[in-house]
């Protein structure tokens, strides 16, 4: 049962972040394309990337933060369903071309934030 208050407390702060980032970035960057969820999922995947290299490589943690962090606050933050609707409303309404740089984008910062996360532990 700690575990899963654990997730869920996680998933919490995590999905007010996102929204406070999907906010942000409408105000700041634009509404016209997806910006926030981009953000959020390089965000979330130097998180994860950075915490798992330091949980397996540089430090003992308690695995009850492996719970809070990347189930609970990495999964609240990004969001595979919002990226996938988000990339479909923009082939809908902007085209292909759109919506194929929505996906590349997310699959090439998020893929290269996880490994600065990981080489980022690595480093220290």
């Amino acid at each position: 049962m700690e575990k899963l208050w654990l997730v869920a407390l996680g998933g919490a702060i995590g999905s007010c972040m996102r929204y406070l980032i999907s906010v942000w970035s409408a105000e700041y960057v634009g509404a016209g394309f997806p910006y926030g969820t981009l953000l959020a999922n390089v965000i979330g995947s130097f998180i994860i990337g950075a915490f798992m290299a330091a949980m397996a490589e540089r430090f003992i943690m308690n695995l009850n933060l492996r719970f809070l962090v990347v189930i609970g606050f990495c999964g609240g933050l990004t969001t595979f369903s919002s990226f996938s609707y988000e990339t479909m409303k923009l082939w809908e309404g902007s085209g292909f071309h759109y919506a194929m740089i929505n996906i590349l984008a997310n699959m090439v910062l998020s893929f290269m934030a996880v490994w600065l996360g990981m080489a980022a532990v690595r480093a220290l």
